[in-house]
């Protein structure tokens, strides 16, 4: 004969069950926009710099590591210099950092 708290509560909730969804989707559009869209952005912008890494490029590897590309090659590698005559292989996305940039040769 009474209606229950519960029930009075439910029929007068504006919006019904799309209602409820609403702060979750508000979070997950904040999310989005400041976690996972610049962290995207920033990895596009890492792989850009690995794929145009060419040979005289000064660079600083993930281990920290300094030297010279001395020879890229195709299958994800790249040849370091660290030394006079001292080369090592290095993973092309273990490049941190690209400290000068060589410029292409014209094409006279």
């Amino acid at each position: 004969m009474f209606a229950t708290p519960a029930y009075a509560q439910a029929a007068g909730a504006p919006g019904g069950a799309f209602g409820s969804f609403i702060p979750l989707i508000l979070i997950f559009m904040i999310m989005y926009f400041f976690l996972i869209r610049p962290q995207q952005q920033k990895m596009k912008q890492h792989q850009q710099m690995v794929d145009a890494l060419r040979r005289g490029d000064q660079v600083i590897t993930q281990g920290g590591i300094i030297g010279k590309v001395a020879k890229v090659k195709d299958d994800g590698e790249i040849e370091v210099e660290i030394a006079d005559g001292v080369k090592v292989r290095v993973v092309r996305n273990t490049i941190a950092q690209v400290l000068n940039k060589t410029e292409p040769a014209a094409n006279s």
